[in-house]
C-alpha cells in the first residue's frame, strides 16, 4: 500500500498577524499569573525574615515545610478547609440533584408555565446577593437557628443552593436542548417511561454538562464569602474565604507572614487541581451546551 502523505497546511501569516496583539496580553497574562504564583508559593517555603528582606526565592536558610504544618494546625486552616469542603461538596451533590431533573423537564417538555419559569431563573441570575442577605439574616436570627452548630451549618448549605440552582438549572437546559430527541423516541418505541429514559440513557449522556456545572459551582461555593461571612458566627463553622481573611488580619499582631501564604496555597490548591485535571470537561461541557 502507498504510504498516505501528509498535507502540510499554509500559515496565514496576514491572519496570525491580526491575532498577535491578542497572543501579546494572553502571554503576558500568563507570565503575570505564573510569577506571582510562583513568589507565593516560594514565600510559604521561607521565613518571614527573608520575606521582609525580599529573598524569600533564594531560600537561604533552607525549604521550611514546617510553615504548613503550622498553618494546617496553629492556624486553624484544617477546620477552615474541612468546613469549605463540606459545605462545597454536599452543595453540589443537592444542586445536580435538583436541577438535572428540573432542566430536563423545562428543555424536553412544554407546558403553560414553561416559559415563566425560565425567565424567572434567568432573572433571578441577576439579583445581587447583597439585596437578599439582610432581608434572610433578620428572619433566620428571630427563629434562633443561628445558635445552633449542626442547624447553621445545614443552613449554609441550603444558601448555597438556593443561590446557585438558577445558574446550574440554565445551564443543564441549554446543554439538554442541545441534545438529539431521537434518542427518547427510541427509547419509548422500546417501552421506556419518561422517568426511566431521564435516568437511564439522558443523565448519563449529559455526563460532560454535569461535570463542567458541577465544577464550577464547587469552585464558587468554595470561594464564597459574604454569605459566610454574614451566617458562620463561629471558627468551628467558617469556610476558607472567611478563615483566610481572618488569618489576613492577625497578621497585624503575629506577623507570621511565611505561615499566611503557606495557609493561601494550601486554600488555593484544591480549585488549582480541578482546573488543571479537569480542564478539557470543562471545555467540552462548555462547547458540548454551546454545539450540542
Amino acid at each position: 500500500m502507498a504510504k498516505e502523505k501528509k498535507v502540510r497546511t499554509k500559515v496565514n501569516w496576514k491572519k496570525e498577524a491580526k491575532l498577535a496583539p491578542g497572543y501579546i496580553i494572553l502571554i503576558l497574562w500568563v507570565l503575570f499569573t505564573v510569577v506571582l504564583l510562583g513568589w507565593v508559593i516560594g514565600a510559604s517555603f521561607s521565613t518571614t525574615r527573608e520575606i521582609y528582606k525580599g529573598t524569600a526565592l533564594q531560600f537561604q536558610s533552607g525549604f521550611h515545610f514546617e510553615n504548613y504544618a503550622k498553618a494546617w494546625k496553629g492556624g486553624n486552616v484544617s477546620t477552615f478547609f474541612g468546613n469549605s469542603l463540606l459545605y462545597s461538596s454536599v452543595s453540589c451533590v443537592l444542586l445536580i440533584a435538583i436541577c438535572a431533573p428540573a432542566a430536563y423537564v423545562l428543555s424536553r417538555f412544554r407546558f403553560i408555565a414553561n416559559k415563566v419559569i425560565q425567565t424567572s431563573f434567568v432573572s433571578a441570575m441577576g439579583v445581587p446577593v447583597i439585596m437578599i442577605v439582610l432581608p434572610l439574616f433578620s428572619l433566620i436570627s428571630s427563629m434562633g437557628i443561628l445558635n445552633n452548630v449542626i442547624a447553621n451549618r445545614l443552613l449554609l448549605i441550603v444558601l448555597y443552593v438556593g443561590i446557585n440552582i438558577p445558574y446550574t438549572t440554565i445551564f443543564l437546559l441549554t446543554f439538554f436542548s442541545n441534545i438529539s430527541k431521537t434518542y427518547e423516541e427510541a427509547a419509548a418505541i422500546d417501552g421506556c417511561p419518561p422517568k426511566k429514559t431521564f435516568w437511564i440513557i439522558m443523565l448519563p449522556m449529559a455526563q460532560s454538562g454535569l461535570a463542567t456545572v458541577t465544577i464550577f459551582n464547587f469552585i464558587n461555593i468554595w470561594n464564597e464569602y459574604f454569605l459566610s461571612l454574614i451566617f458562620a458566627n463561629s471558627d468551628k463553622l467558617k469556610p476558607v474565604a472567611v478563615g483566610l481573611y481572618g488569618m489576613i488580619n492577625s497578621m497585624k499582631y503575629t506577623g507570621d507572614w511565611a505561615g499566611m501564604f503557606a495557609a493561601v496555597v494550601i486554600v488555593f490548591l484544591p480549585t488549582f487541581v480541578l482546573y488543571i485535571f479537569l480542564s478539557e470537561k470543562i471545555i467540552g461541557g462548555v462547547t458540548g451546551g454551546l454545539k450540542g
